[in-house]
């Protein structure tokens, strides 16, 4: 199993709103990882899996 944080920064950029939910991008601010969501429980489910798993789901590629 992977370790939990006991805390972690994260910045959300939303994009725009559609379908009566929120999409946009997800920064893990302490990892410098990104990833966009599509909806506000995705978002969730995001900071959900850092802060249990220590990934934020499939990244972007860093440039």
């Amino acid at each position: 199993m992977g370790k939990q944080a006991d805390s972690a920064t994260f910045i959300v950029s939303v994009k725009k709103m559609e379908n009566a939910t929120w999409q946009g991008q997800i920064v893990w601010a302490d990892e410098n990882r990104k990833q966009h969501f599509r909806s506000l429980l995705e978002m969730l489910r995001l900071m959900d899996g850092a802060l249990t798993t220590g990934e934020l789901g499939d990244e972007e590629p860093e440039e």
